[in-house]
């Protein structure tokens, strides 16, 4: 399956999960929020919300500062 994600083409095996996806990019503590083709889907939707071909996955960060 392929994906753009935060604006990079991503090949994937199967279809995954929100969840599967993070994990799979070693990014699963650091992502706050996740968004597909612009919708945000919510943290407790992951476990089970799966991307269709071709989407566009954003997962956003939170950065303090000033």
């Amino acid at each position: 399956m392929t994906l753009i994600v935060n604006g990079e083409k991503k090949e994937f095996e199967k279809d995954l999960t929100i969840e599967e996806i993070l994990r799979s990019l070693g990014v699963e503590e650091k992502v706050m929020a996740a968004a597909v083709n612009t919708k945000i889907v919510k943290k407790e939707e992951w476990k089970r919300y799966r991307p269709k071909e071709g989407d566009r996955v954003e997962f956003l960060t939170f950065v303090g500062g000033g």
